[in-house]
C-alpha cells in the first residue's frame, strides 16, 4: 500500500468532507446532526491555516483516506497551550495502522508548537477509541454523563488527556 501523509490543500476538502459526513450521518463520534456543506469544511480549513494548526491527509491513490486535525481546546487566554485533536479514516481503510500514522504526527507537531496538553473528547461507546488513545499514552480525566444527544438517545462523553513531553 502506498501512501502519503502530507499536509491538506484545498483541493482535499472534497475528500475530508466525505469522511466527515460519513461520520456525522453514521456514528456518534461527530455529535452533530446534518451534514457539513463544503463552504463549513472551507471555513474550517481558513482557521486551522490562520491560526497555524495542523490538517494533514493521508492519500491513497490520489484519494484521501483519512485525515487529522488539532485545534483550540477552550476559548480562554489559559488554555493556549492545550489542543484538542480529532484523527478520523475512512471506513474503507480502518485497521491499516492509518490513524496511528497521523496521531504520530499531530503529538510530534503539538510537541515542536510548544504545546503541553493534547485533549480527544470520544463518545464514551466508542472503546475503539478509547483503547487506541490509550496505546499512545492518553489517560482517561474524566466522563460526562449525558452531555449529547443524539440518533435518539443520551451519550456519555469520555475525555482523555496525553501531557506532552
Amino acid at each position: 500500500m502506498n501512501f502519503t501523509v502530507r499536509a491538506a490543500k484545498v483541493n482535499d476538502l472534497e475528500g475530508i468532507l466525505e469522511i466527515v459526513n460519513y461520520n456525522i450521518l453514521n456514528t456518534t463520534s461527530i455529535y452533530d446532526y446534518e451534514p457539513r456543506t463544503l463552504a463549513q469544511q472551507i471555513a474550517i480549513f481558513e482557521e486551522k491555516t490562520t491560526n497555524n494548526f495542523p490538517l494533514l491527509v493521508i492519500e491513497i491513490d490520489q484519494k484521501i483516506a483519512g485525515f487529522g486535525t488539532y485545534g483550540t481546546f477552550r476559548f480562554k487566554e489559559g488554555y493556549k497551550f492545550t489542543v484538542e485533536h480529532s484523527v478520523y479514516v475512512s471506513v474503507k481503510h480502518q485497521g491499516k495502522g492509518l490513524g496511528k500514522l497521523l496521531l504520530s504526527q499531530l503529538i510530534e507537531t503539538a510537541k515542536k508548537q510548544k504545546r503541553h496538553t493534547m485533549i480527544a473528547v470520544i463518545d464514551a461507546e466508542n472503546q475503539n477509541s478509547v483503547t487506541f488513545h490509550e496505546q499512545f499514552g492518553f489517560e482517561t480525566v474524566g466522563l460526562m454523563k449525558e452531555s449529547a444527544f443524539k440518533f435518539n438517545k443520551w451519550l456519555d462523553t469520555v475525555f482523555m488527556q496525553l501531557i506532552l513531553k
